[in-house]
């Protein structure tokens, strides 16, 4: 792909200044050899808040959970988590961390998770401990994702949640998961999610878009990363042309009958033209997807910044979408997504 040098979107100045600030190491890209050294140092850098951290002095409810995993596969770890002293079964956001797929916990994603949607929404959260790569391939990770979903859907009544308003969500390599999810949970007759929350979301392994290449080298996680990432979770099948969607949702030639999809990237990020197409490609199916394309944003922007002007207004944004999901009948919006699933197995018959 042939591009000019120096033909890349400016930064959004706040986050340009916070990029900086990550050094030259923080942004060294990861590859095949230098994986395992980084993979350590992340793991003992990222916090793992305990169960007593996150119930911050009483105000919220959490409990660690071992589920079943998929046949022949270990339990699943589910972090469950909900504002205390609220009555009655509560929305569930299911979340799957971000890390490109090689790094991250259920546990650090947490404290921001729980003060930013759970208080305001009044909203109950599970965060799930999905397995890494490359000591965990494809399908694993999100073999990992769909047993502790269907598990807390079937278990409703233990968690205290209402199995008719559950969004799936995640960041990076958790919002790829959670797109993967919603092809997988409709693709089985699985539990019927009201909504997919895809925060700059990790979806193309071929890693072949204009910003792939536009950003190689700027952005925090570039294409370099990004491969190595990829070559992790697919081994063997990394670049395979039959690659399932499940793998790689971006290859997806059916989007049709997936719940309501929230997309968010960066101008100035490697995602962003997956993220773009994706959003297109639901519309394109007849499916609903609200995007957002942040000028000047980088990968994972708010997480760097979370003081910048433009990470509040990302986040605003999300809750706002999350507020008018939630608002609407949980039984009227699922029975929606379930018809849409309905005339889309006609379709594809």
């Amino acid at each position: 792909m042939d591009l000019a040098r120096g033909n890349t979107p400016p930064f959004d100045p706040e986050l340009s200044t916070a990029l900086a600030a990550l050094g030259d190491e923080a942004r060294e890209p990861f590859t095949l050899e230098n994986l395992a050294a980084r993979q350590e140092k992340d793991a003992a850098a990222r916090p793992r808040p305990t169960v007593a951290e996150l119930q911050a002095d009483g105000r919220f409810e959490v409990e660690e959970l071992r589920v079943p995993g998929e046949s022949g596969a270990p339990d699943v770890t589910l972090v469950s988590a909900r504002p205390a002293g609220i009555a009655g079964p509560l929305s569930l956001l299911y979340y799957m961390h971000g890390g490109g797929m090689i790094m991250g916990n259920a546990w650090s994603v947490l404290p921001r998770l729980l003060h930013e949607w759970a208080l305001g929404l009044e909203l109950a959260v599970v965060s799930v401990e999905y397995r890494l790569a490359p000591q965990a391939q494809y399908p694993g990770p999100l073999e990992d994702c769909y047993a502790g979903f269907v598990w807390a859907a079937e278990h409703a009544d233990r968690l205290d949640i209402d199995a008719e308003r559950i969004v799936i969500g995640g960041k990076s390599a958790g919002g790829g998961l959670a797109a993967a999810l919603a092809l997988l949970t409709r693709d089985r007759g699985g539990p019927v999610p009201i909504g997919q929350l895809l925060l700059c979301p990790m979806l193309d392994d071929r890693n072949n878009t204009y910003s792939s290449h536009q950003m190689a080298g700027v952005d925090a996680w570039d294409r370099i990363s990004n491969a190595t990432a990829w070559q992790a979770l697919l081994g063997d099948r990394y670049g395979a042309a039959d690659l399932p969607s499940y793998a790689a949702p971006a290859r997806a030639t059916d989007l049709s009958g997936l719940p309501p999809a929230y997309i968010d990237v960066g101008s100035a990020e490697t995602f962003r033209d997956e993220g773009v197409a994706y959003a297109n490609s639901i519309w394109q199916a007849g499916g609903q997807a609200e995007l957002h394309v942040w000028p000047g944003a980088f990968h994972g922007f708010d997480t760097f910044a979370p003081r910048a002007a433009l990470s509040q207004d990302a986040r605003n944004a999300r809750t706002r979408w999350l507020r008018r999901i939630l608002a609407q009948s949980g039984g009227t919006l699922r029975a929606a997504v379930t018809e849409d699933r309905r005339s889309g197995q006609r379709q594809r018959r």
